[in-house]
C-alpha cells in the first residue's frame, strides 16, 4: 500500500522532509552553508593574489586571466557534468565529501608551486574538486526540505557565496599582505578538511533511508535529460544569458582588486578590505530584496521568474560599467555597491528560474549544463581575454588600461539581460515541478 500511496511529503516535493526534525534540517544546511563558504573562499581569494603572484613570476595580464580563469574552469568544467549525473542517482554526501577534500589539498598544493606553470597545473585541481560541490549540495537541500521551504533554505544556501566571497577578499587581502600568498593558500585550504569531516560524518544520503515509494535518483538517462531541457525554449535562451553573466562577471570582477591597486593605487590590503566587505553588503541587500521582489511579481504572472532578473541585469550594467571610470576609492565603492544590488538580485531569482523550469528529474543535471557553459565559457575564457585586452590597452595607455578592458567585459551584462527577457515569453509552457 505504502508503495502505491507515497507520504504526502513525498508527493509534495520534500520526498525525504519527513524523515528529519527541523533542527537536523538546518543543521544539515549549516554544514553545507560552510561548503558552499569554503568553495567561493578558494575561488575568489585568487583575485588578491594576482598582484604579488605577477611579480613574482613575471607574467604578463594574459597568462594571469589563464590562472585566474581557464586553468580552474576546464576541468571544472569537463567534471561538472558527469558528476552532477552521478549527482541525481548516487551518495552525494561522499561526493561532496571527496569534492571539498580534492579541492582543499590543491589549495595548499599551489602554495608549493616553484614556477608559474606549476601554480597553473595545481589550479587546475582546485577546479577538479569544486566540480563536486554546487550541483549535489543543491540537490540534498531540496530532498532535506519540504516543498513550503524549499526555496528558503536554497536562498540561504546561495549566500554562503557572499561570505566566502567577504573572507575570501577581506581576510585574503590581510594575509597577503602581511604574510605573503603562499601562507594565505595553505590559510584557506586547511579548514576545508575539517568541513569534509563534517560532510562524511553528520550529513545524511536520503536515498539510503527513504521507502520505495520516493525516487532514490532519476531514472533518466543523460541524453534524454539533456535532450528534455534543450526542448524547452526559456531553458536554452537563460542558459545563453548565464553563459554571457559569467563571461562578464569573472571576466572583470577578478581584476578588480588589481584595478584598486594599478588605477586607484589603493594599497591590496586596504582594497581588498574594503572592496570585500561593500561587495558583500551589495550581494546580501541584492539577494535577499531580489528574492522577495521576484517573489511577489510571479505570484501575478509566472513571466515575472525571468522578467525580474532580465531587468535587474540590465539596469546593473550601467554602474558596473561606470565604476571603472573611477578614480577615487569612496566614490567607487558607492557605485561598486549599487551595481552589486542590481547584479545580485537577479543572480539568485535566475538560478530559481532555472529550477522552474527544468523539473525534479534534472536538477543537478540542469545546473550543471549552466555552471559546464557559464564556467568553461564565461569563468574560463573571461579573465584571459579580460588580461589580453588589458594587455593591449595597457600597452598604449599603460596601467589605465585596464579599465578600458574591464569596461568592454562588464557590457556583456546588456545581452544577458536581453536573453532572459526574451525568455520571460516561453516560461510558462516550460514550468515544471
Amino acid at each position: 500500500m505504502a508503495a502505491a500511496n507515497p507520504p504526502p511529503a513525498a508527493a509534495a516535493g520534500g520526498g525525504a522532509a519527513h524523515l528529519y526534525t527541523p533542527s537536523r534540517r538546518w543543521l544539515f544546511l549549516a554544514i553545507l552553508f560552510l561548503v558552499g563558504a569554503s568553495s567561493s573562499i578558494d575561488r575568489v581569494v585568487i583575485s588578491v593574489l594576482l598582484e604579488p603572484i605577477k611579480h613574482e613570476f613575471q607574467v604578463s595580464d594574459t597568462q594571469l586571466g589563464l590562472l585566474s580563469g581557464l586553468s580552474f574552469a576546464l576541468l571544472y568544467s569537463a567534471f561538472g557534468l558527469p558528476i552532477a549525473r552521478f549527482a541525481d542517482r548516487g551518495n552525494r554526501k561522499k561526493l561532496i565529501a571527496v569534492a571539498i577534500s580534492v579541492w582543499s589539498v590543491m589549495t595548499m598544493l599551489c602554495a608549493a608551486a616553484a614556477s608559474f606553470w606549476q601554480l597553473l597545473l595545481a589550479r587546475i585541481g582546485v577546479g577538479v574538486g569544486e566540480a563536486g560541490a554546487t550541483p549535489p549540495a543543491q540537490s540534498l537541500i531540496v530532498d532535506y526540505f519540504p516543498t513550503a521551504q524549499r526555496a528558503r533554505a536554497i536562498g540561504i544556501f546561495a549566500t554562503s557565496g557572499t561570505v566566502g566571497y567577504l573572507i575570501g577578499l577581506s581576510a585574503g587581502s590581510q594575509l597577503v599582505a602581511a604574510y605573503g600568498w603562499r601562507t594565505t593558500l595553505i590559510a584557506f585550504g586547511l579548514p576545508g578538511l575539517l568541513i569534509a569531516a563534517l560532510v562524511y560524518w553528520v550529513l545524511d544520503e536520503p536515498r539510503s533511508r527513504v521507502d520505495a515509494a520516493v525516487s532514490r535518483g532519476s531514472a533518466e538517462d543523460f541524453r534524454t535529460s539533456v535532450s528534455r531541457l534543450a526542448g524547452k525554449r526559456s531553458f536554452v535562451l537563460m542558459l545563453a544569458g548565464f553563459t554571457l553573466y559569467h563571461f562578464a562577471a569573472y571576466g572583470s570582477l577578478v581584476f578588480v582588486p588589481s584595478y584598486l591597486v594599478r588605477v586607484i593605487e589603493s594599497p591590496i590590503e586596504q582594497a581588498g578590505l574594503y572592496y570585500g566587505a561593500t561587495s558583500a553588503l551589495g550581494v546580501l541587500i541584492g539577494s535577499l530584496a531580489g528574492g522577495a521582489i521576484q517573489d511577489a511579481l510571479s505570484r501575478r504572472d509566472p513571466r515575472w521568474i525571468v522578467r525580474f532578473p532580465a531587468i535587474a541585469f540590465g539596469l546593473a550594467a550601467v554602474p558596473n560599467c561606470a565604476m571603472f571610470l573611477i578614480d577615487d576609492l569612496p566614490t567607487f565603492l558607492v557605485v561598486s555597491t549599487i551595481g552589486g544590488i542590481l547584479l545580485y538580485a537577479a543572480l539568485p531569482a535566475a538560478f530559481a528560474a532555472i529550477h522552474a523550469v527544468c523539473g525534479s528529474a534534472r536538477r543537478a543535471t540542469a545546473i550543471a549544463v549552466v555552471l559546464f557553459f557559464g564556467n568553461l565559457l564565461g569563468f574560463g575564457l573571461g579573465p584571459v581575454i579580460t588580461g589580453a585586452l588589458s594587455d593591449h590597452f595597457s600597452a598604449i595607455h599603460g596601467p589605465a588600461g585596464l579599465r578600458y578592458a574591464l569596461i568592454i567585459v562588464m557590457a556583456l551584462t546588456v545581452p544577458t539581460a536581453f536573453f532572459f527577457y526574451r525568455a520571460s515569453a516561453k516560461v510558462a509552457d516550460d514550468l515544471e515541478d
